[in-house]
């Protein structure tokens, strides 16, 4: 089979003028050339979403104003979008999800996939009527070393998993910057757009997403402490929350908004009986590996070492010279694109599609929130995480 035949047209709902994770998502489309921005609805507001559109040079008949529009527009053309991309706040995932899936459409959504576990469930159940592609943009799973640590993990270097730690501190809400008119503060400190959940929800589901991820393991239980430091703030800025794996592993996630010197500390820590992996989202070309009793080692990307096939599909620059945010990104577009192609018969199911974020990863998410908002409302109690495929 051929592996292309043209670029896939990609439509986009959100993302207009203001916008922090609409650009984010246009450039990870077009980096490995995989797609073409030809439809968008790119803001509740007419106007903005006129002008977005003309900004991004879309043709006129294809700047929506309308969801049901766009849709019934797009599913008509026979050039109509094979994919679309949903980058508004989280609360409005669920109707522009169901929308593109009711038009024969599939979908690259932002996370938070929904704001309740009902409408997630829903989605799986969707999803799996379609057999569309259904990808969400957990980006932090494209960083190469990132899937090299799982390759690792998979491949017994660490032994018996046994603890894993995962933090993800940010300080840039460590004062009421959603009182000051800031855009991108004010949807996520607002439960109506955001959800349940504040730094849970914004970046607590990756820590959550990058730990299931790279350990292979699904997390059943936790317990939560969430804290609003912040007065008069509405969601959590900061939370302690314990893990329990399948089988016996343990662990803790720790995630902030509040933390004073961390600008986008994501960590991960892994332990098994015979070694230990860390990796840092700031420095994310190395990963440290300790084999028990051992110096340990840094691996690095494009370099000796690496065990990893998919490692090496997200690198895209000779080894040196860093890769970091938005080469993740576009990995898992391109990951989508091959998933996509696959479907339309251009191209073999995808050697990486394993690694796509899915819908049930975009499920357990808002599963992962809802238990921790139960555990703290019970005083830490431990809760389950459930998700019905």
């Amino acid at each position: 089979m051929t592996t292309r035949r043209r670029r896939l047209r990609l439509g986009m709902i959100g993302g207009g003028p203001g916008a922090f994770i609409g650009p984010v998502h246009r450039m990870a489309a077009r980096l490995d050339d995989r797609y073409e921005f030809v439809a968008g609805l790119l803001s509740g507001d007419p106007t903005r979403a006129i002008a977005g559109g003309q900004a991004l040079g879309l043709d006129d008949d294809r700047i929506y104003t309308d969801l049901a529009a766009m849709m019934a527009a797009e599913r008509s053309r026979a050039d109509g979008v094979d994919a679309v991309a949903i980058v508004t706040p989280n609360r409005h995932h669920y109707e522009a999800a169901i929308a593109c899936l009711d038009a024969g459409i599939s979908v690259i959504c932002d996370k938070l996939m929904t704001t309740g576990l009902s409408d997630a469930q829903d989605l799986v159940a969707r999803v799996a009527r379609t057999n569309l592609i259904f990808a969400v943009t957990y980006n932090y799973t494209g960083y190469p070393m990132v899937r090299q640590a799982r390759a690792m993990v998979v491949a017994g270097e660490i032994g018996a998993l046994r603890t894993v730690q995962v933090e993800y501190a940010q300080d840039w809400l460590a004062e009421p910057l959603e009182r000051t008119g800031h855009k991108q503060a004010a949807w996520r400190a607002d439960p109506k757009l955001a959800g349940p959940g504040g730094a849970i929800g914004d970046i607590g589901t990756h820590a959550f997403n990058l730990a299931e991820f790279v350990t292979g393991a699904r997390i059943v239980e936790l317990a939560a402490d969430l804290s609003r430091f912040v007065p008069g703030r509405a969601l959590d800025d900061n939370a302690q929350i314990l893990l329990r794996f399948a089988g016996d592993a343990r662990g803790a996630l720790w995630v902030s908004q509040v933390a004073p010197g961390h600008a986008n500390g994501l960590r991960l820590r892994v332990y098994g009986s015979r070694g230990a992996l860390d990796w840092q989202q700031e420095r994310p070309n190395e990963l440290r590996f300790t084999r028990l009793g051992r110096p340990t080692e840094i691996r690095a990307r494009g370099g000796p070492g690496l065990a990893s096939a998919s490692a090496g599909h997200g690198g895209r620059l000779p080894a040196g010279h860093t890769e970091g945010y938005l080469e993740a990104f576009a990995t898992l577009y391109a990951d989508a694109a091959d998933a996509i192609g696959a479907r339309l018969g251009w191209n073999d199911p995808p050697v990486n599609g394993p690694l796509l974020p899915s819908v049930i990863e975009g499920a357990r998410g808002v599963a992962f929130i809802e238990a921790a908002g139960a555990s703290a409302e019970r005083n830490s109690v431990w809760m389950p995480i459930e998700v019905t495929a």
